[in-house]
């Protein structure tokens, strides 16, 4: 369990606000949250939605009557416990005077229910008394609701050297972590200049041993909001009466600012590597499939299709092969080869469409018949010459033709 007092010894700065807010966001998240109210005004546990009159337990009991710490907290909400304030809390310092150990009651209280919750968040009051040192005694971080104003950077000097005293005398886990400016108007100078001399202090103070050596002002200021004044009236949470406000969405950030410092986003990293080496099973499951170059094999294995090729197959075929025919010629080929007489196919007793599985012979088998005339044209009779007809045919030839003589005659003439 972490524990944080909130803490300033001005009041109006916005302490149980940001208490009461910064638990209900850590407890919408997730994170089991408890809250402690040592203010005897008993703010905290109005802001809640409880009324103090009717409280019988509370931190009173913790402190001066030695209660159990898990007897007097209260569910207010889901994941959000509240250790109540009633009047009665105003005799406490007086009753503890004389007592013995009376800065350490409320830590050792506390001490059985550390591993039981998450967070656990001390609204002090607006003083440096007895309850505000019981609060830094069981706490080891400070938060210092900060409103940006004249009046309240004069007492943060002072509220430092409280703590400092604390972390010298009776706990020395005690250090300042943040800064928190609440109600702040950027539009106007004064807070800028308020903002800027916290940063220059807290600067010079790293690397010291003073607690507030590694404090820093958180980036998100708690805009001015009306909305985070009327919630406390209803009994509500910022989040319960106007989750969509300005004061919701800084509290909010806030908080998760707050949660990342204690609970970095490791889970994430942790939870790469088994997404890695599912990844890797998966590559390893892929190599084990067969390759493509098999596939490629099997199907080179089997038959073509005896089916009819279309005529975009046949394109694609002529662009795979540029060393045959053009496509222009196989459609003319294959209107050929269907005009032709059946007599060619009687000798082969399989059916037609086999004779195309031998794309190769189609397109050269069409070349002799490339018109029909040559189908019609008989065959060519051979016939024997007799010596006697040789000899005809030598006289014949020897003999001068009639366009010979005339030509002859006319150039005589």
């Amino acid at each position: 369990m972490r524990t944080i007092a909130v803490l300033n010894q001005k009041g109006g700065v916005g302490k149980t606000t940001t208490v009461v807010n910064i638990a209900a966001a850590l407890a919408a998240a997730g994170s089991r949250v408890v809250v402690l109210d040592l203010d005897p005004q008993a703010h905290l546990t109005i802001h809640l939605g409880l009324e103090p009159q009717i409280v019988d337990s509370g931190s009173y009991k913790v402190l001066t009557q030695s209660a159990e710490f898990e007897q007097q907290i209260m569910l207010m909400r889901p994941n959000l416990w509240l250790l109540p304030a009633n009047i009665n809390l105003v005799g406490a310092e007086s009753e503890l005077v004389s007592v013995v150990g009376r800065e350490t009651i409320l830590r050792e209280a506390m001490m059985s229910s550390r591993d039981k919750f998450d967070y656990c968040l001390i609204d002090c009051g607006p003083s440096l008394g007895l309850l505000t040192l019981n609060a830094l005694a069981a706490s080891e971080d400070v938060l210092i609701p900060l409103q940006p104003h004249f009046l309240a950077l004069r007492g943060f000097g002072k509220l430092l050297q409280t703590v400092e005293l604390v972390n010298k005398r009776i706990n020395p886990n005690l250090t300042v972590k943040w800064v928190l400016l609440c109600m702040f108007d950027g539009r106007a100078s004064l807070p800028n200049e308020v903002k800027d001399d916290i940063e220059q202090f807290l600067e010079k103070a790293q690397g010291t041993n003073h607690p507030w050596s590694e404090a820093q002002i958180l980036p998100v200021h708690i805009r001015r909001n009306i909305k985070l004044a009327e919630a406390p009236s209803y009994g509500k949470t910022i989040f319960e009466y106007e989750q969509n406000c300005h004061g919701a969405e800084d509290y909010k950030k806030v908080a998760e600012l707050i949660h990342a410092q204690f609970h970095p986003p490791a889970s994430t990293e942790t939870s790469q590597p088994p997404i890695v080496d599912e990844m890797q099973e998966q590559t390893s499951a892929a190599s084990e499939l067969p390759s493509q170059p098999v596939a490629v094999n099997e199907m080179q294995d089997q038959p073509p299709d005896t089916s009819a090729s279309s005529p975009d197959a046949d394109s694609q075929e002529a662009e795979q092969q540029p060393d045959t025919q053009p496509v222009e010629s196989q459609p003319i080929a294959t209107g050929e080869m269907q005009e032709q007489p059946p007599a060619a196919s009687e000798p082969s007793e399989q059916p037609e469409p086999q004779a195309e599985q031998q794309p190769d012979i189609q397109t050269a088998e069409p070349q002799p018949a490339e018109t029909d005339e040559n189908q019609n044209k008989a065959p060519i009779e051979i016939k024997s010459i007799s010596p006697d007809q040789q000899q005809k045919e030598g006289d014949a030839d020897e003999q001068p033709s009639e366009f010979t003589q005339t030509t002859s005659d006319q150039s005589n003439t």
